[in-house]
């Protein structure tokens, strides 16, 4: 059994859904596992949070580049949290083969603080199991690294029984500060992780990882684990990341999360927005929404309190999708990159109702003008509401068997500010 038939037969047991942009090296696993494909990255990755959510564990299998496309919910989820495992299956070029680069995915790891795994042919579906565990246990993604020189030569690791846990998303009384600090927590847990894994072999001499030999063998290349530091060199493929982090230190532990307690108050919107009406129809029908990045937000908070975060600008729609089926999404937010995820969902025709709050503003950011979406979506047959006429807004407000999108029309108020509740 060479490499691929090893993590494909890892990935379906571990695994409830998967999702994937198929591309060199890692194409075959995604066509074995019979991968849902979709239009990019960012929003494969936003299908498997929201399945998340749902306590449905989910794999999603990109090469090296297509990395790039999702680093935003990827950062994002390690301070936003997760419910079920998600596992991104990474497939690296180091030998440009079938890629325009050869970047190292590993770097990754550092930038959104998760754990990624390089399996050598006695590890491989061990780290499997071992990465939707870790998901879990630290509640963000993780991260397997896969290239050519492993996964199309023989392994004899084969064995992985699924150990399920569960996750936890940030708690609602924690600021957007307090969840980064939280997050920061955890990931001084992860070193521990590391080493303690019963993956690594540590036993002197030069150390290896992935398809490379050594008398010692590091799989949970990032964070390494600490005795790595001792050894007199690293083989590995593509860059030297494992040489140049095998002596990273632990963070040191940081100060008690900030709480919206603490703080004194919670933000909401301005006090004439023009959206007010649709948030009280919302709560007081207790509908669970998936909020995305801008004004849209503040709905999180008292007195509001619909449903929760996004993960990202441009994600709810996605994640809402695989979850609550109710997307509460800025009309930018929508044409900076939601607009991929609605494209899909209609071409899947799944059931998700998108309300777009269309102000023609960049409301977080100062108010600056943005376009008019109505020029751009009209393959999408939306329903036009003004934001003041109530009736409508109840009458319009259901959640659909098919995709359907609500664009909900108001005017900010010139010169005013988001207001702040008093804890």
């Amino acid at each position: 059994m060479n490499g691929t038939e090893a993590v494909t037969d890892a990935l379906a047991k571990c695994a409830d859904t998967f999702y994937a942009v198929p591309g060199f090296p890692v194409t075959e696993i995604a066509t074995r596992l019979h991968a849902d494909i979709t239009i990019n990255e960012k929003v494969a990755l936003e299908y498997a949070l929201g399945d998340s959510l749902s306590g449905r564990r989910s794999a999603v299998i990109l090469k090296n580049v297509g990395l790039n496309a999702c680093a935003d919910p990827l950062v994002n989820a390690t301070t936003q949290g997760l419910i079920a495992g998600v596992v991104i299956v990474a497939g690296d070029d180091p030998l440009a083969q079938g890629s325009q680069n050869t970047q190292d995915s590993r770097y990754y790891g550092e930038l959104a603080q998760v754990p990624v795994l390089e399996p050598n042919h006695e590890t491989t579906a061990a780290a499997v199991c071992a990465a939707f565990e870790a998901s879990e246990q630290f509640s963000r993604v993780a991260m397997i690294r896969l290239t050519p020189q492993l996964l199309d030569n023989e392994v004899t690791d084969n064995y992985c029984e699924p150990v399920r846990g569960k996750g936890a998303l940030a708690s609602t009384d924690l600021t957007m500060r307090g969840r980064s600090e939280a997050a920061a927590r955890r990931t001084t847990e992860l070193f521990v992780w590391s080493q303690e894994s019963p993956l690594n072999r540590l036993c002197g001499g030069i150390a290896a990882a992935g398809a490379e030999e050594g008398q010692s063998h590091v799989v949970t290349v990032y964070p390494p684990p600490a005795g790595i530091c001792t050894v007199p060199a690293v083989r590995e493929v593509g860059r030297p990341f494992l040489s140049d982090h095998r002596c990273v230190a632990r963070m040191e532990t940081v100060r008690e999360p900030e709480t919206y307690h603490a703080r004194g108050f919670f933000r909401t919107f301005c006090r004439d927005c023009p959206f007010r009406p649709l948030m009280t129809i919302l709560a007081e029908r207790q509908v669970s929404a998936i909020c995305d990045i801008g004004c849209a937000l503040l709905a999180v908070n008292p007195p509001y309190r619909i449903g929760h975060a996004g993960y990202a600008l441009g994600s709810s729609i996605a994640v809402a999708a695989r979850s609550t089926k109710v997307a509460l999404i800025g009309d930018y937010a929508l044409l900076h990159s939601g607009i991929n995820a609605l494209i899909d969902v209609y071409e899947k025709e799944l059931p998700l109702l998108t309300i777009v709050l269309k102000n023609d503003r960049m409301g977080m950011t100062g108010g600056q003008n943005a376009y008019d979406l109505t020029k751009y979506i009209g393959w999408a047959e939306p329903v036009y509401c003004p934001a003041d006429d109530e009736q409508m807004l109840k009458d319009e407000l259901v959640v659909p068997d098919t995709p359907r999108t609500l664009v909900v029309k108001g005017v900010c108020p010139e010169g005013c500010r988001h207001e702040t509740v008093e804890c």
